[in-house]
């Protein structure tokens, strides 16, 4: 059993991008392959536009405010509501909180923690990393090893 109350008390700590990552169930732990990730994000923090192949991806807003769009369609989720992003359907989001946003990511599969882990960097403290704009080398990286892991980057973050 594994029980955890908040990211510091997390031990797999990481900075991916320019947000705080805390894997607080991964997805070796279960026969079903859950994975619980808290992310604390900046404002106005904004992944390219992707599509998961193999996993939903499931959001669920613990502080704070976030535009998603899903499938061409839109909608702002606040603190306490739950969005999904179905496997297949292109998704992205904008943070739109001045304080940042933290939300708990629960996927299915090992895709997305994978990801994390190896585009991610060890976080020296829970805080968010040092900000900065990603350079080419760095979204190179970032979409192979997205394809590498069944997500395919096919647009820009949101504006």
């Amino acid at each position: 059993m594994t029980i955890t109350s908040n990211i510091t008390e997390s031990k797999e700590l990481f900075w991916f991008n320019n947000t705080l990552v805390a894997i607080h169930v991964s997805s070796s732990k279960g026969s079903d392959g859950i994975c619980v990730v808290e992310h604390h994000m900046p404002y106005w923090d904004s992944p390219p536009l992707h599509v998961h192949h193999r996993e939903d991806e499931v959001f669920h807003i613990l502080e704070g405010r976030m535009r998603f769009h899903i499938d061409g369609r839109e909608r702002i989720a606040v603190t306490g509501e739950t969005v999904v992003a179905p496997k297949g359907l292109a998704h992205t989001f904008r943070v739109g909180s001045s304080g940042g946003a933290r939300c708990l990511t629960i996927t299915r599969g090992s895709d997305f923690e994978t990801l994390l882990r190896q585009m991610g960097r060890p976080a020296g403290r829970p805080e968010l990393p040092p900000q900065s704009a990603p350079t080419p080398e760095i979204i190179e990286a970032l979409t192979r090893c997205c394809s590498e892991n069944g997500i395919d980057i096919i647009g820009t973050p949101l504006v």
